[in-house]
């Protein structure tokens, strides 16, 4: 299982998370699958499948496939790590 991200090559808000979302993988030993949606038709498809009931509509989304909770948009690093994966966390 693992954290997902979906964005877009230059949307800004997208652009915002890169540093945000190394900080996490770095600090918690994960890997985050990054998937481009706006030039990558099937990212886009598992994009809409994930976000079944357009609670985003857009990216930057996260989809979390272990607890299959959402992050919609651009977020602070505090709420990535909080609401992100799970993997070498401390009990």
């Amino acid at each position: 299982m693992a954290l997902l991200e979906f964005y877009g090559k230059e949307c800004p808000h997208c652009i915002t998370m890169i540093p945000i979302v190394e900080r996490v993988e770095k600090e918690l030993g994960v890997e985050i699958r990054k998937l481009e949606t706006w030039h990558d038709t099937e990212n886009e498809a598992l994009r809409k499948e994930k976000d079944a009931g357009k609670v985003c509509g857009g990216v930057p989304f996260f989809f979390d496939e272990a607890t299959r909770k959402t992050l919609c948009g651009a977020s602070s690093y505090e709420e990535l790590k909080r609401r992100g994966p799970r993997a070498n966390r401390p009990p």
